[in-house]
């Protein structure tokens, strides 16, 4: 008897009592190989996120506990990290490390499960596997490959005189032939002829002779889709040969970042590229401030981003949704949260957002900025606003084009 009613006690306590364990959101992130400066500076935020719901109490009354696992920037290790997680480490949830190559790769395992995915800055990847339940944080757009850089070409159009030719220089990469996809169809939107489209190997250490191929089309616009040490590169073979098209950016990953501002410093005047976040008070969205204050003091000495306006709020976002999801839906029930992720606003740092049917944003938010008056190599230039005009979207807007390039590199 008394065997009987230590089991019944069990059994009327134990749903109280697993219901008191935490709830595991576990992903992989890239803590070493090409892209650990970004995983560290995301896995700061994410980790602010986690923090900030423990001190109010966690989600359903439940502590939140995060899982993950360096993926080295390996797309090869993300099935392995994926099963692990939700085999072993009986994770609740997962949510995607960063980029468009490790993101791709979860996708299967995600698709099979049948489970919400809330990801973070992948290009388009979704284009090939139409799955409902997934969500991507970059602002791209319902139509990505092209909202990608509509931007940079719409404000092209419309200087005087207008262009009529433009170079495309992408790595042979993923994220970068998908922005170079995109640019090709907006190029051909406008009726811009292509004089030159070569993708080039991510080891290129040497872009003077790219950019000595590309000066002898004489484009009047030069869209580059790089990774950051291609950027930098790219950027100084521009100055070094003396390269002068109407308008040059673009697509480039790293001048978002303060390393490569600090870096470049004066070389960046005049480039026109893609942004998600700068000071401007055009862009002061509720709890932005807050949350740069703690990442800024976490990130010194970490070896991460010290400024954090690229990826951070948005990691801290991604997380945000989730959340908001979970706690809506009164459970984690992955269905009910995925339909109503797909259904609803979300009131995050970086803003509102709401999902296309295809996981994108609803309504892009591809910032364009333009490096202007950067007169030093000092950090300080970056940290506030007056130094990166917002030129689009019109909603955002914020300071003017320095037209042409050559004028505005001085």
């Amino acid at each position: 008897m008394a065997l009987i009613a230590t089991l019944a006690l069990w059994g009327a306590t134990a749903p109280a009592a697993l219901a008191a364990g935490p709830i595991k959101i576990g992903f992989g992130m890239a803590l070493t190989g090409a892209l650990a400066g970004n995983g560290k500076a995301a896995l700061i935020a994410m980790q602010m996120w986690a923090e900030d719901v423990n001190k109010k109490g966690g989600l359903l009354g439940r502590k939140v506990e995060l899982v993950y696992y360096d993926d080295q920037t390996k797309p090869a290790t993300v099935p392995g990290i994926y099963t692990k997680l939700l085999d072993v480490d009986k994770v609740d949830f997962v949510v995607s490390g960063y980029g468009t190559n490790v993101i791709a790769p979860a996708m299967p395992i995600i698709m099979e499960r049948k489970l919400a995915f809330v990801t973070l800055f992948g290009m388009a990847v979704n284009e090939k596997f139409n799955y409902p339940y997934y969500f991507q944080i970059m602002p791209t757009g319902p139509e990505p490959l092209t909202d990608w850089s509509k931007g940079f070409f719409e404000i092209a159009m419309k200087q005087s005189p207008k262009p009529k030719t433009v170079a495309i220089a992408a790595a042979d990469s993923e994220f970068a032939q998908n922005a170079a996809a995109g640019a090709r169809q907006n190029a051909k939107k406008y009726g811009l002829r292509i004089v030159y489209d070569k993708a080039y190997p991510p080891p290129t250490a040497d872009f003077t002779p790219i950019v000595r191929a590309i000066q002898a089309t004489n484009p009047d616009l030069v869209y580059v889709a790089s990774y950051p040490p291609d950027s930098a590169g790219m950027i100084r073979a521009a100055h070094e040969v003396g390269l002068k098209p109407r308008m040059f950016g673009g697509g480039m990953v790293g001048p978002q970042y303060a390393s490569l501002q600090t870096a470049l410093g004066p070389l960046l005047n005049g480039i026109v590229n893609y942004h998600f976040f700068v000071p401007e008070p055009s862009l002061k969205f509720p709890g932005i401030d807050a949350f740069l204050k703690t990442y800024q003091e976490r990130a010194k000495g970490a070896g991460v981003d010290a400024l954090g306006y690229y990826l951070p709020p948005y990691a801290y976002a991604y997380l945000q949704i989730l959340g908001q999801a979970v706690e809506a839906t009164k459970g984690l029930d992955q269905k009910k949260i995925g339909e109503y992720i797909r259904a609803n606003t979300f009131d995050t740092v970086v803003g509102k957002v709401k999902f296309a049917p295809n996981g994108e944003w609803a309504q892009s938010r591809v910032l364009m900025v333009q490096f202007q008056g950067i007169e030093s190599n000092d950090l300080s230039q970056f940290s506030g606003p007056g130094h990166r005009a917002v030129l689009y979207p019109e909603q955002w807007k914020a300071g003017s084009i320095v037209y042409p390039y050559e004028k505005a590199k001085r």
